[in-house]
């Protein structure tokens, strides 16, 4: 589904010139002569989806796409079907646990890991070498709801997963030689008051689990609690450990739900879903702390609606910030009529951040955005409108180009890469 900017959408500007979106999105197979060179000639993307019907969604699971960035192509190479949790509809015969939504790859592209959304499983696969498909390993229960996000340790050896529904908290599984995942070794639990908001407030609700530039901390906001969680893990024994002080508060009704190191200086941003609002930090590496340093809204002036903030990035340079944006009051509202938007910001020279503007996701609640191997591309998975949309990245960020429409699939909620062999 294509839709065109309207008045409410605010146009992507460079130097006071107005950088146009393109009013019909290219094709999946669309060929564009302007391409930059030096991209790779072609990688494997994997996009995670929701798939229950309680949930609204039309995901089949997750599928595999063999992308070339010469010619802005995505081939659907496989799709391994996840349940719709509909006990009415036949489960197809190795299906996936449901709602396989976000994604995390090891860094030799040997192995993926999901979650699995509104479950208690994680998944882990082998890839394929040389056509980059996928083969189940094994599916562990963690015995608490919801994991929402994951990410390895440096090491390779530990998988660790925010687990959203409260009581929330995160865990840590064992990465087996053969990529399997053992049971569960570590438990954090996460202290603190619940925030005001009655509905998406109730208790512990960590929404993600990074780790540092340094790969010695975590960071995990929590949405429920308003907090941002600094932890540390114990390579030996898996074991998670909050730092003394254990985290930072925000302003209450904030919701923290997720946050990106910048890749050479000293500070993180955070991304607000509850209030749409976006956070600078001061990093201290050594003592593993956060100093808030500013607070702005993520969403343009004219936006007066209900939003929910939900991803962030920094540019492959350090010189911008992106956070994406989605209209309506959380997920059981449609959004929209507008597209929602992905606000671009400068990074200032003490570490703020100075809106640039925002552009059109061309479609509905982009859960997801993120940069190619690359970096020199970003693409926004519209969970909504069944979109992957895709821009190319200019003067590290400050303009989008856009792409349109390079995928169609349903209810897309992360993407990963790996290179081709």
């Amino acid at each position: 589904m294509n839709h065109t900017p309207s008045r409410r959408t605010v146009l992507l500007a460079s130097a006071g010139t107005p950088l146009s979106l393109a009013a019909t999105a290219p094709s999946a197979t669309a060929a564009t002569s302007s391409t930059p060179r030096g991209l790779p000639p072609v990688q494997y993307a994997y996009v995670g989806s929701r798939t229950t019907k309680q949930r609204g969604a039309r995901g089949s699971g997750i599928t595999v796409w063999r992308v070339d960035p010469r010619r802005d192509t995505w081939e659907l190479l496989q799709t391994v079907p996840a349940d719709d949790g509909d006990p009415a509809t036949e489960t197809p015969a190795g299906a996936l646990p449901v709602n396989p939504s976000f994604l995390t790859l090891n860094p030799e592209g040997t192995r993926l890991y999901t979650v699995h959304g509104d479950a208690t499983t994680v998944s882990a696969f082998a890839v394929h070498p040389s056509h980059g498909t996928v083969r189940l390993i094994n599916t562990v229960d963690v015995g608490r709801g919801n994991p929402v996000h994951l990410t390895l340790d440096p090491t390779g050896k530990w998988l660790v997963v925010a687990c959203f529904a409260v009581p929330g908290s995160v865990v840590t599984l064992p990465v087996r030689a053969d990529g399997s995942l053992g049971t569960v070794a570590g438990v954090l639990e996460l202290p603190g008051t619940p925030g005001p908001h009655k509905a998406a407030q109730t208790g512990p609700n960590p929404h993600h689990v990074v780790f540092d530039p340094t790969g010695r901390w975590l960071a995990i906001p929590d949405r429920g609690l308003d907090r941002v969680f600094i932890a540390a893990l114990d390579a030996t024994t898996g074991a998670l450990s909050l730092n003394d002080p254990g985290w930072v508060r925000t302003r209450e009704l904030e919701g923290p739900r997720h946050i990106a190191f910048h890749p050479h200086r000293p500070l993180a941003y955070l991304v607000n879903e509850l209030r749409s609002t976006v956070h600078t930090y001061r990093w201290n590496a050594e003592a593993g702390t956060l100093t808030p340093l500013q607070c702005l809204a993520s969403t343009a002036p004219s936006m007066t609606g209900d939003t929910r903030a939900a991803e962030i990035a920094v540019s492959p340079g350090g010189g911008h910030v992106f956070a994406s944006n989605r209209s309506g009051a959380g997920d059981s509202v449609p959004g929209g009529p507008d597209p929602d938007t992905i606000g671009v910001f400068a990074v200032e020279r003490h570490g703020g951040l100075e809106p640039v503007g925002w552009v059109s996701t061309q479609g509905l609640r982009p859960r997801f955005f993120g940069l190619e191997p690359s970096g020199r591309r970003l693409f926004a998975a519209n969970e909504v409108t069944d979109t992957v949309v895709g821009y190319e990245l200019h003067a590290d960020g400050r303009q989008l180009r856009p792409l349109g429409i390079v995928a169609e699939t349903g209810s897309p909620t992360s993407i990963v890469w790996r290179a081709a062999c």
